[in-house]
């Protein structure tokens, strides 16, 4: 059953008691002295005291104002609840930007319905914003965001956190066909660069090898603000995967079309 509005308001309050709870936890450790530990894989995958503190903040809220609710975080194990409701967690989206003293990383907490996310919050606490999806649109810190218009790859910003992120040869060569269209390629960005899309600054993001906590918060705040968000072959994001963002949805078609040929 689709939550009512009254819902939606007082989860979005509660969604920003677990950033400020994130931001609190984590606020010791940017741009300070701290061991980095190597989850381990293909590639260096970090994760620190307050990747672990983040979420743990937040995992005791839940329990203790929803014990019904699921979690599914980055960091621990998952926890199912009786609710169809569960939270999603990335405590720092873009560890590998904190750890280097870049503000280019996020907490990420998403709201699902059982069927896919319905409330959105990416909080970068150093530098003071706030972004929020719902169905009702998206924000930032108050402010109403829109995605721009881009009917054509020649004139699009398209982003990437990292090349290396395509694992299966195909998928490479998709993107490289992508990007060598694009007016603009930047590497970098983690969650920040959904964000920038959602306020009109890119118009394009072609990633892979995503989870679900990776994705699930950026898609309200996209589609709050006029943009769209699926895997390569338009199906659901909310899984992870290969995914797509564009701020306008002739562009999405466009690129839906060419990364199924391109591979």
């Amino acid at each position: 059953m689709p939550l009512t509005v009254d819902q939606l308001a007082e989860y979005q309050a509660f969604a920003e008691q677990l950033a400020d709870a994130a931001a609190l936890a984590i606020a010791p450790y940017f741009r300070a002295s701290l061991e980095v530990e190597d989850k381990g894989g293909r590639r260096f995958d970090p994760v620190t005291v307050a990747d672990k503190a983040a979420e743990r903040a937040m995992r005791e809220l839940i329990r203790s104002h929803y014990p019904t609710h699921g979690i599914l975080g980055e960091e621990e194990a998952a926890t199912l609840g009786s609710s169809e409701l569960t939270w999603v967690l990335d405590p720092i989206d873009g560890t590998r930007a904190f750890i280097t003293g870049l503000p280019l990383w996020g907490t990420l907490i998403a709201l699902n319905d059982g069927q896919r996310p319905v409330l959105g919050v990416m909080n970068q606490p150093f530098t003071g914003e706030r972004y929020i999806g719902t169905p009702e649109g998206a924000w930032r810190n108050g402010t109403p965001l829109k995605t721009r218009p881009c009917t054509g790859l020649s004139s699009a910003r398209l982003m990437c956190t990292t090349p290396d992120m395509f694992d299966i040869p195909e998928q490479r060569k998709a993107f490289e066909v992508v990007a060598s269209q694009a007016q603009l390629l930047r590497y970098g960005g983690d969650c920040y660069a959904y964000c920038m899309l959602a306020s009109g600054f890119v118009d394009v993001i072609v990633e892979a090898s995503l989870q679900p906590y990776d994705v699930q918060a950026l898609i309200p705040i996209i589609e709050g603000a006029g943009g769209v968000m699926t895997s390569w072959d338009g199906g659901p994001a909310h899984n992870g995967g290969a995914v797509v963002a564009c701020g306008d949805r002739a562009l999405h078609a466009q690129l839906i079309e060419l990364l199924r040929h391109a591979g």
